[in-house]
């Protein structure tokens, strides 16, 4: 029950409630059960209801809530990050926008990335024009926003009932009522329809291969609730591209695409156990399981071994592609290499904006690696390589 709304009305508790209420409003810093306690809240009720609204604790199905402040300052800061773009369309499409997460651009271009790197070396491999090589990341650069606009709505559909746990994610448009669950699932219904299209403009190799995605990509959602693993379902399903891209540019180069894909995999590992290291004081009291509450003190120690692996991996690509001793590949992969350990070393994990200000560096660091690719490429081209 809140505490706070009620001008004018005296108000008894009962005593199981008065026990669950911590440092309400005033000078106070515990509530005692009993009479005397009692006395108290009716005497401040009718004093302060606009304070109590914004700084006593709500209870909802049993659990701690968010006061009135906290859902204010979600709500002010979703408004602000909707940024130039989004923030310009029509009211009624911008749930939707959020749906996707077209606000927050960092999941399209780290799933897209993998996909740059596969799709770069497969041109590499086959002496690809130019023109289809850009054609083709264009392709899968549309591919990845709708895709992971898909991912992202499946994800708020299965967790409407979590979000609303997590103070970053109350404001998403389901779990703050913005969009209904069925018009959600329409909207998914249509952006998997879009990716299907793309997919059919795609060589008959990459149909099978891009189809065997979707089971990973509408259940990984729920590996939350029951391992604390789901970074690994994620990763699994974030990196196809480092196995798409082959294929797409006309060649099937398996002991380039698995360690290219397991390098990326555990890349994955690494920055979304550093993203969920911001929400793990919620997650806990939400009953939401994560590699960042598995891992704890370990995270980087885990995360170093991962990046030892991750970067043992694409060399292990290059050295099978044939194009480990291009420039661009040996400085790339040591430019993505001092970055990803450095983010290890560096990122305060108590701290969620320093969380967050290192899980997006990763854009870049990415796609210093694909410039690097690519520059390989344009030597070939031009008959240096």
């Amino acid at each position: 029950m809140m505490l706070a709304g009620v001008s004018g009305m005296r108000l008894v508790l009962p005593r199981t409630v008065l026990a669950r209420v911590a440092r309400p409003c005033g000078a106070v810093a515990t509530l005692r059960t009993g009479l005397g306690s009692v006395r108290w809240i009716n005497s401040q009720v009718g004093k302060s209801a606009t304070a109590n609204e914004s700084k006593s604790a709500l209870l909802k199905d049993g659990r701690p809530a968010f006061t009135a402040a906290q859902l204010a300052e979600a709500r002010e800061a979703r408004l602000k990050g909707l940024g130039p773009l989004v923030s310009r369309l029509p009211k009624r499409w911008i749930p939707y926008a959020e749906l996707m997460r077209l606000e927050k651009p960092v999941g399209t271009w780290l799933l897209y990335l993998p996909c740059s790197w596969a799709i770069i070396m497969g041109a590499m491999e086959t002496g690809a024009t130019l023109g289809s090589t850009v054609y083709m990341l264009g392709l899968f650069g549309v591919g990845a926003l709708i895709m992971r606009g898909a991912g992202c709505t499946i994800n708020d559909i299965w967790d409407r009932n979590l979000d609303d746990k997590v103070i970053r994610s109350v404001e998403r448009p389901i779990a703050a009522k913005r969009v209904s669950v069925r018009n959600a699932s329409l909207f998914l219904g249509a952006q998997t329809a879009v990716g299907m299209g793309i997919l059919a403009q795609l060589p008959a190799e990459c149909w099978w291969l891009g189809l065997a995605s979707l089971p990973i990509v509408f259940t990984y959602p729920l590996f939350k609730r029951f391992t604390y693993y789901p970074q690994a379902a994620l990763s699994a399903c974030f990196n196809w591209g480092a196995l798409l891209g082959f294929p797409a540019m006309g060649i099937v180069d398996w002991p380039t695409m698995i360690p290219l894909y397991v390098g990326s995999y555990l890349w994955c590992m690494i920055y979304d156990t550093v993203y969920a290291h911001q929400d793990k004081n919620f997650d806990i009291k939400a009953g939401i399981k994560s590699t960042a509450l598995a891992w704890g003190k370990n995270t980087k120690t885990v995360c170093n071994v991962l990046a030892t692996s991750q970067f043992a991996m694409y060399a292990l690509a290059g050295l099978n592609s044939g194009l480990l001793w291009g420039p661009g590949f040996i400085g790339g992969l040591s430019i993505f290499a001092y970055r990803v350990f450095s983010m290890i070393r560096k990122v305060d994990l108590d701290n969620p904006d320093d969380c967050w200000k290192h899980f997006t560096s990763n854009i870049k660091t990415g796609l210093y690696f694909s410039y690097a690719l690519f520059f390989d490429y344009l030597l070939k081209l031009m008959g240096f390589l």
